[in-house]
């Protein structure tokens, strides 16, 4: 069920591209606070503020978007060097956001499931979370696969992400600090293993209220699977009735 899988994914208690083929079916059905950067020395990493199950929980609820009121969700498991991930995210991210997600019909998680065949998946994941810290994950993810073809290749990739935080809005010293101190890494470790638990095995998988989607289906496919979880939710209550 989608509310078990939401469970066991996200607020780390929460956690296409294929690891052998990049199609591979299947799938079960399943379900923040700026850190304020102390002074540093200058050319230093600004030492995080946070602890690190504060800082966990910043990463993590930062990578949640849409009412709370929203009772449908939609988990977007993905990897930032995936070329179909970013074919979505292209195609059809900026449709679903603005017709279910801004009008406050739907919630979206975004799960990282980084494969191994992409040498810069898990860096880039960790610039995503940590911004997701800063609560700019979400400009954060437009960057990174605006950019893919730009950083994929490169033998350090770091440089170039902190271009896209500071755009982003991110504060890169406190950002330096946290890649550099890999604190995010149990939360992208925990949605790997949840992922894989859940059924997922390839990027983009998609489970919608129940439904999976498996790889970069066309948009009318996802608007008629969010439209048909809707069917079955109430309506949100519109806050103060």
């Amino acid at each position: 069920m989608l509310l078990r899988f939401l469970s066991s994914v996200l607020l780390l208690s929460v956690a296409g591209c294929a690891g052998k083929s990049e199609n591979a079916p299947a799938a079960r059905s399943a379900d923040a606070a700026t850190v304020q950067p102390a002074a540093a020395a200058p050319g230093e990493a600004a030492p995080l503020a946070d602890s690190s199950a504060a800082l966990l929980a910043k990463a993590d609820a930062g990578r949640i978007l849409g009412s709370p009121a929203a009772t449908t969700w939609m988990i977007v498991i993905s990897d930032f060097q995936c070329p179909f991930c970013k074919s979505w995210h292209d195609e059809s991210w900026e449709a679903i956001r603005k017709e279910f997600v801004d009008s406050g019909k739907i919630r979206v998680a975004y799960v990282n499931l980084p494969l191994p065949m992409h040498a810069n998946a898990v860096p880039a994941a960790e610039a995503a979370m940590c911004a997701s810290v800063q609560g700019k994950f979400w400009p954060m993810q437009d960057a990174l696969f605006r950019t893919q073809k730009s950083w994929a290749d490169l033998a350090d990739p770091l440089p170039f992400f902190e271009g896209l935080a500071r755009e982003a809005g991110a504060d890169v010293d406190t950002l330096r600090a946290c890649v550099k101190s890999s604190a995010t890494r149990p939360l992208i470790q925990g949605d790997e293993e949840r992922a894989s638990r859940a059924g997922a095995q390839s990027t983009p998988t998609f489970f919608v209220g129940n439904q999976p989607l498996i790889g970069a289906q066309p948009l009318a496919t996802f608007r008629g699977a969010i439209q048909a979880a809707l069917a079955t939710k109430p309506a949100p209550t519109p806050a103060g009735k």
